[in-house]
């Protein structure tokens, strides 16, 4: 669903560009808003959502889908913990649709679906490690990193039943805009994926705003 913000870029309260392949790891306060903005188009933003009080609480996909009775997440869907508490309201979305099936890329899926070389390409979950090991402040693992929202990233269903990964329906200037309800901790990797689609192929940057309350 396409619903447009009533919100000023000149008036928020952060902004950051994001580099392609690169991560972005930072709290939310109850009541900010966070806009992820597709600066040049196609870009897929893998985004992780922790509670900031017990990071054991995070972003629970199959919780979020049950519940919203849809596989998709667009303006009105709202991100459920895996113990049931609204995390994020998605108030606002250019894009249409992001898939949270997907998954991230990794050295493993890199091998499984492109080919044996491509293992040691850079993935999203390799960001994901580099973030939290650069914020120790935020006590997050490797056994943290679980499911996440691909931000901007076409992954349709097929009629039996599989996933597809196509090419982007993003375009430059697109975002997807988020009230936090809680406390949380974001954690984002810009994709680095080089082997499909998703983000034509090229990564490229993101931007990062917040308004406060």
């Amino acid at each position: 669903m396409i619903v447009t913000s009533q919100l000023a870029a000149e008036s928020a309260s952060y902004r950051e560009v994001v580099a392609a392949g690169d991560f972005w790891i930072e709290s939310l306060k109850t009541g900010q808003t966070l806009r992820i903005l597709d600066l040049e188009g196609n870009q897929a933003a893998d985004t992780l959502f922790y509670s900031l009080a017990d990071p054991h609480e995070r972003y629970s996909a199959m919780d979020t889908i049950r519940e919203q009775g849809n596989i998709y997440l667009t303006a009105g869907s709202t991100l459920l913990s895996n113990r049931g508490n609204p995390l994020l309201d998605i108030v606002a979305d250019t894009c249409g649709r992001h898939d949270t099936l997907g998954g991230a890329c990794a050295a493993e899926s890199n091998t499984v679906r492109y080919a044996l070389e491509k293992k040691c390409m850079h993935s999203c979950r390799d960001s994901w490690m580099l973030a939290v090991s650069s914020r120790d402040e935020f006590g997050l693992g490797k056994r943290d990193i679980t499911h996440n929202i691909n931000f901007f990233m076409n992954v349709p269903v097929t009629p039996e039943g599989g996933l597809t990964f196509e090419d982007g329906i993003s375009d430059a200037g697109k975002y997807v805009e988020l009230i936090a309800r809680t406390d949380v901790l974001v954690l984002i990797s810009n994709c680095p994926q080089l082997n499909n689609p998703c983000n034509a192929y090229n990564p490229t940057p993101i931007e990062i705003l917040i308004w406060d309350a």
